[in-house]
């Protein structure tokens, strides 16, 4: 039988929503604190997917300024009627809901409209619309009464499509199947005449599972699936390569078969480093509900291809250097809490990225001189070339492997008070910097690389290693939060030392062999 290998998205991509238009599939996952906003990727066959832009992609549309790299853009829902497509999410603050967006457009790609501020509370709303063409929104808050019903209540509301406005009254939908755990990420589903509700409990760790309800009325009463939990890893054994299963979104295909997107990790003893990635899981509709993984109830490595997908061939995967010859940054690449075009900026068709050296450090909550990309592979290699011109010691610019801005390592390129050049390697833990190692260079032009695997980070200039940290260093259990681990370039330099900039001649990043292969070397 031909398969697929899970994840279908690779690196920190939380919270996936999916949607159908013809044979085309449309998917958009969490961003939180990183720019551009909420990506969007398509698909035909739901394994292979490609990014096709983003919701927010203008600073205008909503402020991410000062957020913590796990607040910002949470848990969007996206979906199609009529020929629009609509995305609603909550930007949180400080972990909790602040606001509600929608943002609307007729092409996936884009551009999407300014955001409807909408009068709603709480996280993970969602959209679903009725056969009589009513929408309705959904999404999760605290109960009014958390020691009667339970912590988190499901709550739904209409949409007005005209106005664009939530109308008429509040209905309580739901407290979830286990009364002592929040229950989030709700999306309603018909089938049969029956709404199926189905949230996630257990928060996005561990205990993380796919819960159900179901109603004869779209506004309830909804009585909660006897079988909940439908799908979870949390009695799985620590030999389990996948784990903190949940928050799923079902789409149908054209073949008339039905799959879910779900969030997963993939930890190594005990820690993940790559964040929440997406996962395929077949679905099975029977006379109870959705059958999850109907053959084996767990998420698997690799499953069986969706009908009518097509297996890619099973050439190794190669490392890509990119050269920055285009005018913008590719659609892999973010920022952090805003655009840095003033700083970070491709030289079109000569090719080489220049990095404007900021006074705005890593460890603030601010927009520093900064782009990384997702790290999609534990054992993996990311390089880059790269010619610092500054003069001063406070003026530095290199390689960056990033948690958030309280935890993370730089390999920079900088100089001494007595202006010998150096490569140093410094980790960032609980906002506080500690010089692991450095090595004298002699030019202002080198070879930085980072290569990881299951039990670190080693970093090299050239073919000297500098120094290792330990894997679980950058991991969500060590720094908390909701993201994995991002790979990229930064410049820093004190504003009174004058201007300074990097030359990134080019960057380059890769998975590496397994283990005790021939070809396993940096």
């Amino acid at each position: 039988m031909p398969t697929f290998s899970n994840p279908v998205l690779a690196g920190s991509r939380p919270d996936p929503s999916i949607c159908r238009v013809g044979e085309d599939f449309y998917l958009v996952t969490s961003s939180f604190a990183y720019y551009p906003g909420l990506p969007v990727c398509h698909s035909r066959d739901l394994v292979n997917w490609s990014p096709l832009g983003h919701v927010v992609d203008r600073p205008s549309q909503v402020s991410l300024a000062g957020l913590d790299v796990s607040d910002g853009l949470w848990a969007a829902t996206i979906r199609h009627h009529e020929g629009t497509f609509y995305v609603v999410v909550a930007l949180a603050r400080g972990r909790r809901g602040s606001t509600t967006y929608l943002f609307t457009a007729s092409d996936p790609a884009g551009p999407w409209s300014d955001p409807v501020v909408l009068e709603a509370e709480g996280i993970d709303p969602s959209l679903f619309f009725d056969d009589d063409g009513r929408c309705w929104f959904t999404a999760c808050r605290d109960a009014a009464e958390p020691e009667v019903t339970g912590p988190g209540e499901l709550w739904m509301r209409e949409l007005d499509l005209a106005a664009l406005e939530l109308t008429g009254p509040t209905h309580a939908l739901w407290y979830g199947a286990m009364r002592g755990a929040w229950v989030e990420a709700p999306h309603l589903y018909k089938r049969d005449g029956v709404y199926h509700l189905i949230g996630a409990e257990g928060g996005t760790e561990h205990h993380h599972s796919v819960t159900a309800a179901r109603a004869d009325a779209v506004t309830g009463p909804y009585s909660t699936d006897p079988r909940s939990p439908l799908l979870t890893h949390r009695h799985r054994g620590a030999a389990e390569p996948i784990h903190n299963v949940g928050h799923v979104d079902l789409v149908d295909t054209p073949a008339g078969e039905t799959w879910a997107v779900a969030l997963g990790t993939r930890p190594v003893d005990g820690t993940h480093t790559l964040g929440r990635e997406v996962f395929l899981v077949p679905v099975e509709w029977t006379a109870r509900g959705p059958v999850f993984a109907p053959d084996t109830g767990r998420v698997r490595l690799w499953e069986r291809l969706p009908a009518g997908a097509v297996a890619a061939p099973s050439a190794p995967e190669a490392p890509v250097r990119d050269y920055f010859t285009g005018p913008s940054l590719g659609p892999e690449w973010n920022s952090l809490r805003g655009p840095v075009d003033h700083l970070v900026s491709p030289s079109a068709g000569e090719g080489g990225l220049t990095i404007r050296l900021s006074p705005e450090p890593l460890t603030s909550t601010g927009t520093p001189a900064f782009v990384v990309r997702r790290q999609q592979h534990l054992r993996m290699r990311a390089a880059a070339r790269i010619r610092l011109r500054a003069a001063a010691p406070t003026q530095e610019a290199g390689l960056v492997v990033f948690q958030n801005h309280r935890r993370h390592a730089t390999l920079a390129l900088t100089v001494d008070s007595d202006g010998t050049r150096q490569v140093v390697l410094t980790a960032v833990e609980a906002g506080t910097a500690t010089r692991v190692a450095a090595v004298p260079v002699t030019d202002g032009e080198a070879v930085l690389a980072v290569a990881g695997d299951e039990a670190g980070y080693t970093f090299h200039v050239g073919d000297s290693t500098v120094g290792s940290i330990e894997r679980p260093f950058f991991s969500t259990e060590r720094a908390g939060g909701f993201v994995g681990v991002h790979i990229g370039l930064y410049g820093v330099g004190d504003a009174g030392a004058g201007q300074g900039e990097a030359l990134v001649r080019w960057f380059e990043y890769g998975p590496r062999p397994a283990l005790g292969t021939e070809t396993d070397q940096l």
